[in-house]
């Protein structure tokens, strides 16, 4: 049974930083290539970021190149969401979801984790 288990959010200031975090099980992890999105509140679920199944290739939704960055550690079949200079706008459910194959189709996801972010 595959599970994506996030944690990590929580209510900051605008400036501050959170990591989430996305622990896997059930996959074969080294080879999915694994993504963030996020859904704020009245809005459709977007893209945030995309790591490859190494590690060497990150891809960033526009609106936070710069101040987010995307990890993994194969090891500990995790991937991480460093969030750094946070803004209101950043609210939002906060998903994980996995790629097998690194085909572009994520099949798996996580339940999310809420990053709520005050002015």
């Amino acid at each position: 049974q595959v599970q994506l288990v996030e944690s990590g959010g929580g209510s900051v200031q605008a400036g501050d930083s959170l990591r989430l975090s996305c622990a896997t099980s059930g996959l074969t992890f080294s080879s999915c290539a694994m993504a963030w999105f996020r859904r704020a509140p009245g809005k459709e679920r977007e893209f945030v970021a995309r790591i490859s199944r190494s590690g060497g290739r990150t891809y960033y939704a526009d609106s936070v190149k710069g101040r987010f960055t995307i990890a993994r550690d194969n090891a500990k079949i995790t991937v991480y969401l460093q969030m750094n200079s946070l803004k209101p706008e950043d609210t939002a459910v906060y998903y994980c979801a996995a790629d097998p194959g690194a085909t572009g189709s994520y099949i798996y996801w996580g339940q999310g984790t809420q990053v709520t972010v005050s002015s």
